[in-house]
C-alpha cells in the first residue's frame, strides 16, 4: 500500500476530529491518571547518586508540543536546579507535525548517537489519528532499539493534550494513543506521565480557558488565561508551566520506586508484538540510485539556506529540481519510505512500488508556508523475504499549489509568488525496515 504522512503542525485538532474521533470509540481506554510509576528510574537514581561532576543526558523525542521552548527547557531546568551538582544536557529530537511512525526510523541518528540516560517520549497527540497496531509497532521499535544499544538508559512516556482528546479525559479517559501507548509500557514496565490531567481538571471548573487569547500588553490580567490558542500547542508562560509542574509533582513518587531485584532483565522476555519497528532505520542516499540531475547541497557555513536550516535533522540533503530526476531503491523489507521536506518550492512526485499503479504524491500541504521535515511512506506490510523495487520520480506536471494551501495561507503566495515557483524535491534519506539489495 501506499500511504502519504503530510500533517502540519497547526492541521492537527482538524485532523484528528474529522478521522479520529468515531475511531476513539471502539478501542478500550485506560483510566486517566496522572502517573503510572511501573519500574522506575533505577539507572537514572544511581547516576544522580554517584554525585558531583556527573553529566545526565536527557533526550526528549516528540513532536511540536516538545519541539516548542516549554516543558522540554523547563523540565531540563527543574533537573539542573533540583541536582545542582550534576551537568544537565539536553538531546532535542522533537520534530513538529510528526508522530512516532517517523520518530522510529530517525531515532539511532538523533537519539542514540547522543548516549542518553534518561528518554522521554512524546507522540500521543500526533499519533491521535494512528492505528493502535501501528503505535504499538513504532513505539515498542523505540524502546527495544533504545535497550539494545544500552539496557541502562531510563524511559519515560509522556502524554499531552489537544482539543478533540479534553471531553475523554475530563470523564476520566485516556485518548486511543495514550492508551495503545500504555499496553507497550505495561510490557515493559516503562513509567507514564500524562502532562494534561491537571490541565483538564481546571478546564473543567473554569479556572483555565483550553483554546483563547492572551489578554493584550497592560490590559488587565484575565480571570482565566489560556492554555493554548490553538486547542493543540501549549502557550509558554501558561500551558506548559502546568506541563512542568505535572513532571515536578510526581518526580518524588517516581525516584522513590526501589529497583525490583527479581525482574528480568530489559529485553530479556517476549516481544509485545513479534512485527515491532525494532529494526526501523534510516538509509543515506547515494549517487547510485540516482538518473537525472541532483545536487548533494552544503549545510554548512556559507552553504544553502534550506540545508543549513535542517542539516541537524538531515546532515545530508539532496535536491532534485529538474523534472525527470528519479531515485530507484532495491530492498528486501516490510517497511520503506522517504524522509524529506514539504514546503512552498515543492513539487509532486509520481511513486510506483514493484508492478503496482504508479501513485502521485505532492510535497506541499495546506500550511507550506514554509519548509518541515516529512516523510512519504511508501510500503508497509510487505513481504520481507521478496525483493522490492522502488521508483519516485519528481513529476513535469506541478501541484496545484493554490488549491492545496489553506485559504488563509493563500495570500503567503499572492504577495510572494517566487517562493512557490519551483517545483523540487528535497530528500535526506531512505526509510527502511529491512536491507538494500545491490544492484
Amino acid at each position: 500500500m501506499i500511504l502519504n504522512s503530510l500533517l502540519a503542525p497547526g492541521l492537527l485538532a482538524l485532523f484528528f476530529t474529522l478521522v479520529s474521533a468515531s475511531a476513539q470509540d471502539d478501542y478500550p481506554r485506560r483510566e486517566a491518571v496522572e502517573f503510572r510509576g511501573r519500574g522506575g528510574i533505577p539507572n537514572l537514581l544511581k547516576k544522580i547518586e554517584e554525585g558531583e561532576g556527573k553529566e545526565i543526558r536527557v533526550a526528549y523525542l516528540g513532536g511540536s508540543i516538545t519541539a516548542a521552548p516549554g516543558w522540554r527547557v523547563k523540565s531540563l531546568e527543574l533537573f539542573q536546579k533540583k541536582y545542582p551538582a550534576l551537568k544537565w544536557t539536553e538531546i532535542d529530537a522533537a520534530i513538529g507535525g510528526t508522530g512516532s511512525d517517523l520518530g522510529v526510523f530517525r531515532f539511532g541518528q538523533d537519539v542514540l548517537t547522543h548516549q542518553p540516560d534518561l528518554l522521554f517520549v512524546e507522540f500521543a497527540v500526533n499519533d491521535g489519528g494512528a492505528q493502535p497496531q501501528q503505535i504499538h509497532q513504532a513505539m515498542e521499535g523505540i524502546v527495544r532499539q533504545a535497550w539494545k544499544a544500552n539496557p541502562l538508559t531510563d524511559i519515560i512516556f509522556v502524554y499531552t493534550i489537544s482539543e478533540p482528546f479534553l471531553a475523554d479525559l475530563q470523564a476520566g479517559k485516556f485518548s486511543r494513543a495514550a492508551s495503545a501507548m500504555e499496553e507497550v509500557a505495561d510490557h515493559y514496565g516503562i513509567p507514564s506521565i500524562h502532562l494534561g490531567i491537571e490541565v483538564a481538571k481546571q478546564a473543567k471548573e473554569g479556572t483555565l480557558v483550553f483554546k483563547g487569547e492572551l489578554p493584550a500588553k497592560g490590559a488587565d490580567p484575565a480571570p482565566a488565561l489560556p492554555f493554548s490558542t490553538d486547542g493543540v500547542h501549549p502557550l509558554v508562560d501558561t500551558g506548559h508551566v502546568l506541563y512542568t509542574e505535572a513532571i515536578a509533582r510526581v518526580w518524588t513518587e517516581l525516584v522513590e520506586i526501589a529497583p525490583d531485584p527479581t525482574a528480568p532483565a530489559r529485553l530479556s522476555g517476549a516481544p509485545l508484538r513479534p512485527d515491532h519497528w525494532a529494526e526501523a532505520k534510516l538509509v543515506p542516499l547515494t549517487k547510485e540510485m540516482m538518473s537525472g540531475e541532483w545536487t548533494l547541497l552544503n549545510g554548512g557555513e556559507g552553504g544553502d539556506e534550506i540545508a543549513k536550516r535542517f542539516n541537524r535533522l538531515m546532515p545530508a540533503m539532496w535536491r532534485a529540481s529538474t523534472p525527470g530526476a528519479s531515485l530507484t531503491f532495491r530492498f528486501k523489507g516490510s517497511v520503506m519510505g522517504f524522509y524529506d521536506l514539504v514546503g512552498p518550492d515543492s513539487g509532486q512526485l509520481k511513486v510506483k512500488l514493484d508492478e503496482a499503479e504508479e501513485k502521485i504524491i505532492p510535497r506541499i500541504d495546506a500550511y507550506c508556508t514554509y519548509h518541515r521535515p516529512s516523510k512519504v511512506q511508501v510500503a508497509g506490510e510487505l513481504d520481507a523475504s521478496a525483493v522490492h523495487t522502488v521508483t519516485a520520480t519528481l513529476d513535469a506536471t506541478a501541484p496545484d499549489k493554490r488549491k492545496i494551501l489553506f485559504e488563509k495561507n493563500r495570500p503567503d503566495m499572492d504577495k510572494n509568488p517566487d517562493k512557490y515557483a519551483p517545483n523540487q524535491w528535497h530528500v535526506g534519506s531512505i526509510m527502511l525496515i529491512g536491507d538494500p539489495v545491490a544492484e
